[in-house]
């Protein structure tokens, strides 16, 4: 079963066959956080989706290189490009009493300690918006000099109708009509005055005397506009045109729209060829809202230190709940949902565990499990290749967990498996659950404490009582231990090497 990486590009409306623009690499911008305050869930999920969609082009053979920002300047309150807006760094600095870029390291520390709990690769380059302020004049420049910009009293802004007329290029990835912009810009905007048109936007913000974070610039001291980073950034990291950027679908517009237009207003090139976006975390059906109490933060999630879980679940279970649904869909976070996670973790997990342990007997010639086994592990990637699609690439991992714990004793002397197919189970399952997915086993621990390792030696004592029961020919209380357990849904496996237990 061959197929090709598709991807969904949100440029286009359509799956597109992924062809790079240099063979075997990959350039993937991806817009990171806004270091005021702690990540918060649905950030987690976006950058989740992006780790596994970055090691799944390393698992196919890509050198990509993975550039992931930081925003800790030019982000205004509400998203706004209002002068007089503030700034969410400058602002939570003033709150706090301390210096903006002490909050912007706390956070920047808290965001890195996030991804490394969900088991997160670091990204190729992670440049900061304030460490790129020369590039960000100079783009400013650039998009002046073609005629796509203006200054006014110290401020720059992007003559979005100018563009509009010359390029034709704005609102195509937002799918928004330009008539609806500029309406809305209408309504939306203070700043009025000081533009030509109200759907223009601010690419550097002449200082307030009250402002913390400035730098000089040949039109005043100030500050760039929080879509200009970005388009900076990239261009300088992966080329004026590149192959993927990245980010939650909230993102689309303005920012990312405004990303294109200073791309091509400042270059002549869009940047990005393809573009993908994640979909929105909900909980209990709604959009989360601290104004009506339905959120919850990672660590109240981790805890269970919230009234929207019976309990605390794992990071893991967390991600593996995240990875159920495509990065396109919405994923609706119930506490129903979460044990059904944590259960289908535990399976899947447990399966792998077995897996590892099994060793092969016997030099069986190919039959219908072979070619069973060999299509499902063709499908897997068939799924992922389909727009990185994993929850059906995990559902087909559950059918091959079926065959895993149909597998007795431990050994397999199946007709129909080949040797060189059981090593191919054994090496793609892995591969696919711990560098593809990155889920850790959090069953077993490193120190020894851990709650399953307690467990698996309760049931080594269960089975030995079992054992000795069958022994004396007690078959009543050996019956009544396995009776009981298929109850808990613990079932016992005897083979030749012994009897070993997992859980359906």
């Amino acid at each position: 079963m061959a197929s090709e990486l598709t991807l969904y590009n949100s440029l286009t409306r359509e799956k597109e066959v992924f062809k790079p623009l240099t063979e075997g690499r990959v350039g993937m911008y991806v817009c990171g956080p806004t270091v005021y305050s702690d990540v918060h869930l649905g950030n987690c999920r976006t950058f989740v989706s992006f780790d596994v969609i970055y090691r799944y082009l390393m698992h196919q053979g890509f050198q990509v290189r993975y550039v992931r920002n930081i925003t800790d300047v030019g982000h205004l309150e509400g998203d706004s490009d209002d002068v007089d807006a503030e700034d969410k760094i400058s602002k939570k600095a003033r709150l706090e009493a301390l210096e903006p870029m002490e909050i912007a390291q706390k956070y920047a520390n808290g965001f890195h300690d996030m991804m490394r709990v969900f088991n997160t690769l670091r990204p190729s380059i992670e440049p900061r918006a304030t460490g790129h302020i020369p590039e960000q004049i100079k783009m400013v420049q650039d998009i002046i000099d073609n005629g796509f910009a203006y200054e006014v009293n110290g401020s720059v802004y992007f003559d979005t109708l100018k563009f509009i007329e010359q390029k034709d290029a704005y609102g195509k990835l937002s799918g928004r009509k330009v008539d609806e912009l500029m309406a809305e810009s209408r309504d939306d905007l203070k700043n009025q005055s000081e533009k030509k048109h109200p759907a223009d936007f601010a690419i550097w913000m002449k200082a307030a005397p009250s402002h913390l974070m400035r730098w000089s610039s040949p039109w005043s001291d100030g500050f760039p506009g929080w879509h200009l980073e970005c388009s900076a950034m990239s261009t300088k990291y992966l080329g004026e045109t590149f192959d993927i950027h990245g980010g939650g679908n909230d993102l689309k517009f303005p920012h990312h729209e405004n990303e294109i237009a200073q791309n091509v207003g400042s270059c002549n090139h869009a940047g990005a060829r393809y573009w993908l976006h994640t979909n929105m975390l909900l909980m209990n059906g709604r959009k989360m809202s601290k104004s009506d109490g339905n959120t919850i933060t990672p660590t109240q999630l981790f805890t269970g230190d919230s009234p929207h879980v019976s309990k605390g679940y794992s990071p893991m279970v967390v991600k593996f709940f995240m990875l159920q649904s495509h990065y396109r869909s919405t994923l609706d976070l119930t506490n129903e949902a979460l044990a059904a996670a944590e259960k289908g973790y535990r399976r899947l997990m447990e399966a792998n565990q077995v897996l590892q342990e099994m060793r092969f007997t016997g030099n069986h010639q190919s039959g219908a499990l072979d070619q069973d086994i060999n299509g499902l592990l063709d499908r897997v990637t068939y799924e992922m290749n389909d727009d990185f699609n994993t929850p059906k690439a995990l559902a087909v991992l559950f059918e091959l967990v079926t065959k895993i714990n149909s597998f007795k004793g431990g050994q397999l002397t199946m007709e129909g498996l080949t040797p060189s197919t059981f090593q191919r189970l054994q090496e793609t399952f892995t591969v696919f659950i711990q560098d593809v997915f990155a889920l850790e086993n959090e069953l077993v621990s490193a120190g020894g404490n851990d709650e399953f390792e307690v467990l698996d030696g309760v049931m080594k004592m269960v089975i030995e009582l079992r054992a000795q029961a069958r022994a004396n020919k007690d078959w009543g209380t050996a019956d009544k231990i396995r009776d009981t357990l298929n109850e808990l849904k613990v079932v016992l496996k005897d083979g030749k090497e012994g009897t070993s237990w997992g859980v359906e």
